[in-house]
């Protein structure tokens, strides 16, 4: 993200903005100062890339081998900076201040490394002025270009790691009873830890546990006594990963404690849900009719995709929503994450235009949310 914070540095720094670098290490912020008094809200993108190498063969695509925007950051920056451009012709508008956050790292940090959202809370974002409301989005290519998704509460999953060493005990693979074999174990713990799930949770609280890796053996004829394992868990309802971390460890011990096996455990809590603020919902709804139309507004069902904007939405109201971006002529669908993945560039103007209006209408009607908690 630094060759980005830096042409995202010069842009707002010639449009007048009050500009600050390095904040999370590369990400950068742009204040603008309306004329008329007023409380501070923000608008977030995101920067970083994804470690895939890009299959499009379009004269623009990534000319980094191994690196692409196969998330649509690349929209996220364009709108934003785009929003940027339009409201500082409309300063005399503006009744208080909007802050544009450029954030690295949303895709993660390398282990032991911190990052992303909650760095840059940590380092002051929300602060000098005061933010009393932060809006985002996200492109979306399940939905046609001119769409919005939208809806209040939680709509995107809290996200949580795991791993997991199963230490037993090897033996021949003829005579089993002499060993301890971890992979057996994992594969009971992986099968239980699915069973208990469903039959210990509320299914109208969802909870997905997905095991995305698992290594354990040395050969076709040993009882293997390692095996690691990786996972993550995705949740609506925050007060629930704590509840899922018990379980897990749960199922592990009374998987592998009776047969005298030992085991670690490393749960790392991730970001909670994405929250809408229902009042601040309320509000601006009509915002979005008005940029795109009654008709072009669906009511979204959260989805179990996670994003760490969630970081300013449980310390202030926050607003988010889905942006179409799959063109209505070709109609060619690509998901999120893949080398493929070619968001349709009208959609661009369109957030553009969405922005405005939620950010003025917000501004417009400050004194209805301002300071509020976000839950």
């Amino acid at each position: 993200s630094r060759g980005l914070g830096d042409v995202y540095k010069r842009q707002l720094m010639a449009l007048g903005l009050e500009v600050e670098t390095g904040i999370a290490k590369t990400g950068v912020t742009g204040l603008l100062r309306g004329d008329q008094e007023g409380f501070t809200i923000a608008l977030r993108a995101d920067m970083d890339a994804l470690p895939i190498q890009e299959k499009t063969g379009l004269a623009y695509q990534s000319l980094n081998t191994g690196v692409m925007h196969a998330c649509g950051h690349d929209i996220h920056m364009a709108v934003v900076l785009g929003t940027a451009m339009v409201l500082k012709s409309l300063k005399n508008k503006i009744k208080g201040n909007i802050k544009f956050i450029f954030q690295p790292a949303e895709e993660g940090t390398p282990s032991g490394e911190k990052g992303g959202a909650s760095l840059m809370i940590e380092e002051g974002v929300l602060k000098d002025p005061m933010v009393g409301a932060v809006f985002g989005f996200h492109v979306w290519p399940q939905a046609e270009t001119g769409t919005v998704m939208f809806s209040p509460g939680s709509i995107m999953a809290g996200s949580d790691r795991f791993t997991i060493l199963i230490k037993g005990k090897s033996a021949h693979g003829a005579m089993p009873h002499e060993g301890i074999d971890a992979i057996d174990l994992s594969a009971q713990i992986i099968l239980n830890t699915r069973s208990v799930a469903s039959r210990s949770i509320d299914p109208t609280s969802p909870v997905v546990i997905s095991f995305g890796k698992i290594e354990g053996g040395k050969k076709a004829n040993i009882i293997a006594d390692r095996v690691h394992m990786e996972g993550t868990v995705r949740t609506l309802d925050k007060f629930m990963q704590a509840r899922v971390k018990k379980l897990i460890e749960d199922v592990i011990k009374g998987t592998a404690s009776p047969v005298g096996a030992s085991y670690e455990f490393d749960y790392q809590a991730g970001s909670p849900p994405v929250y809408n603020h229902p009042e601040l919902a309320k509000l601006l709804q009509p915002s979005l009719y008005a940029a795109v139309g009654e008709e072009n507004v669906v009511e979204l069902k959260p989805v179990m995709v996670a994003e760490d904007f969630s970081e300013y939405s449980r310390i202030i109201p926050g607003f988010y929503f889905f942006l179409g971006v799959t063109s209505t002529e070709t109609k060619t669908i690509y998901p999120l994450h893949s080398p493929y993945f070619n968001p349709d560039e009208k959609s661009i103007s369109i957030g553009i235009k969405v922005m405005c209006h939620l950010l003025l209408d917000c501004l417009k009607q400050q004194e209805s949310f301002a300071n509020r908690p976000s839950e």
